[in-house]
């Protein structure tokens, strides 16, 4: 019996190289995951594999694989000539993915305000600060301000306590993140009006208080204020299809 215990665990054994290359593709799809919530990725911009590879400093294949997924996600397209870029997004499909973050985010702001710990707090309170400290600053850095809009809003999703939900919520936001880019960079006065402030405010006070459908309704309306403003300003398609 012995014997046989040794054999099954050479055989596990040889298995390890192909888990590691599994690995740097889920490390690859992970970062580039990042970039495109966090708003680091605009609509339109296309990828390099082999620049991505090196940035990453992973070769070109676990990328690829990495992008295939983003793909097959509906995140990232690849165009007949092969070049790999951003989707651009219509008005009615932007539309549909503010009214279903509306629910779902929602849902999961609420139950964070009934459940959150001490640190959950803590964490939720800190990245609403760093967040403020930006945006109010004379001259604010913009892709920064994206990504810690980015971080608080996921400092409450983290604490909502379904694994689940967070999931889908990030998934919503590999598609929510380039247009959220592409609009605060083009329109800089955003910031500057301070709605996204005064409902993080609301939020953060609602978690506080154990709120949860004040903490809803904030990070509702933080979600159809931003979504209203980028699609008065006409920077994406007015119809379902094409370029």
């Amino acid at each position: 019996m012995r014997l046989v215990s040794g054999m099954r665990s050479v055989t596990a054994l040889a298995d390890l190289p192909q888990l590691e290359r599994q690995t740097l593709s889920g490390t690859a799809y992970a970062a580039l995951s990042d970039l495109l919530a966090s708003g680091r990725l605009a609509p339109g911009e296309r990828l390099s594999l082999r620049q991505s590879a090196a940035a990453f400093g992973v070769s070109v294949m676990p990328v690829r694989e990495a992008v295939s997924r983003l793909v097959a996600d509906g995140v990232l397209e690849v165009s007949p000539a092969r070049v790999i870029r951003v989707p651009m997004m219509s008005q009615d499909a932007f539309r549909a993915l503010a009214e279903t973050r509306i629910a779902v985010e929602g849902i999961a702001a609420a139950r964070t305000a009934l459940r959150h710990s001490a640190e959950d707090l803590s964490a939720i309170r800190n990245a609403e600060a760093a967040f403020r400290s930006e945006a109010e600053a004379t001259q604010p850095d913009r892709a920064r301000a994206i990504q810690l809009n980015r971080d608080l809003h996921f400092a409450i999703y983290d604490a909502c306590g379904l694994a689940p939900l967070r999931e889908i919520i990030a998934r919503l936001w590999l598609k929510a993140g380039p247009v959220i880019n592409l609009d605060l960079r083009a329109h800089p006065e955003r910031l500057r009006q301070g709605f996204a402030l005064r409902r993080h405010a609301e939020a953060l006070a609602a978690i506080e208080a154990r709120d949860a459908p004040a903490a809803e309704r904030a990070i509702a309306a933080d979600i159809r204020e931003a979504a209203e403003f980028i699609l008065a300003r006409g920077g994406l398609q007015d119809h379902s299809g094409g370029d």
